[in-house]
């Protein structure tokens, strides 16, 4: 027991460079900033989020932070989303170490949580990347922390690893468990993999007229299969990505996880689903969400020399360099 608790903490000490950490950062705030500015150049906070008895449209409560500030009235609904639009750009610009993403989250947590009928799963998801951000202190490089700091925006001292490696660990489990949650059969052989024919056919989501789809069911098979087994596929990647970080305990399947580079068609097959999800329907953010995620899947020398990534390496990589 002892042995595996040196091992444990060994582990959630290593330390690597913080620049994977800054790109998520930057890349977070992107998302959490454009969802912000989308609902207030359509004219949506007052409608969506402000409650009944201030003009909204609906009758609401709030989280508790919410709830404190004395409910959603159009001044703390308005306060609460100004700060977090503040606190996003704080937050590229890397000021304020893990302070600025720990007040971001909350108060971009408390406006889009005020309605439960108008958000979705990548509110948690750019809320939890705040959280790790804070952890591991996203703004040691490339921010003004830095250049305050050091002189250099690119200066900075390292991170502990245990962050970026919760955010692919925080991807993977969104992954695997939405193609658990996807239970009705259509998704299935048993019901032919013809989800996304039925997606297609109903216009609710759909950013154009997609009927046309109808005549090429079986692609939207082949797109309804590919997704549903990529998404469960998810779990495997955390034996994989294991046996990466591992390499020195030996075994056949360890040798192979260390011989391919399986995160290159892993991220790759989620890139294309990503952007088609962007091209033929509205599901809100979701997909910036999640691609904000996949640099942490690197180390940021493989990101500095990305023509080092190969699908078939010729020798395993080194622990340090390997992907967590």
């Amino acid at each position: 027991m002892r042995q595996l608790w040196q091992r444990w903490v060994e582990f959630v000490s290593e330390r690597e460079s913080g620049h994977v950490l800054a790109i998520v950062r930057m890349a977070v705030w992107l998302v959490a900033f454009g969802e912000l500015c989308e609902m207030v150049l359509y004219g949506m906070v007052d409608i969506v989020w402000v409650g009944r008895a201030d003009g909204g449209v609906f009758t609401t409560t709030g989280n508790w932070l919410v709830r404190a500030f004395g409910g959603p009235t159009h001044t703390v609904v308005w306060g609460l989303l100004l700060f977090a639009m503040l606190g996003s750009l704080t937050l590229f610009a890397g000021l304020g170490g893990r302070l600025t993403p720990f007040l971001t989250l909350h108060a971009y947590a408390a406006v889009t949580s005020i309605n439960s009928q108008a958000g979705g799963g990548y509110d948690p998801l750019l809320t939890n990347a705040m959280w790790l951000l804070a952890i591991g202190n996203g703004a040691t490089t490339l921010s003004l922390d830095a250049r305050l700091k050091t002189g250099s925006f690119s200066g900075g001292p390292e991170v502990f690893a245990i962050a970026r490696r919760l955010l692919v660990f925080q991807i993977l489990i969104v992954y695997g468990t939405t193609g658990l949650q996807k239970l009705s059969p259509v998704w299935t052989p048993a019901g032919g993999y013809s989800a996304l024919y039925w997606v297609f056919q109903e216009p609710t989501w759909n950013r154009f007229d997609m009927k046309w789809t109808a005549n090429v069911y079986p692609l939207t098979q082949i797109a309804s299969a590919v997704t549903w087994h990529w998404e469960l596929s998810a779990f495997g990647m955390f034996l994989y990505l294991w046996y990466r970080l591992t390499p020195e305990r030996g075994g056949g399947v360890r040798r192979l996880a260390n011989r391919y580079d399986l995160r290159l068609p892993y991220l790759g097959v989620g890139v294309l689903l990503h952007v088609g999800i962007l091209l033929a329907l509205c599901v809100g953010p979701f997909s910036y969400a999640s691609l904000a995620y996949y640099p942490a899947f690197f180390s940021w020398s493989e990101l500095r020399h990305p023509r080092a990534l190969r699908f078939r390496l010729s020798a395993p990589p080194k622990p340090a360099e390997a992907a967590a």
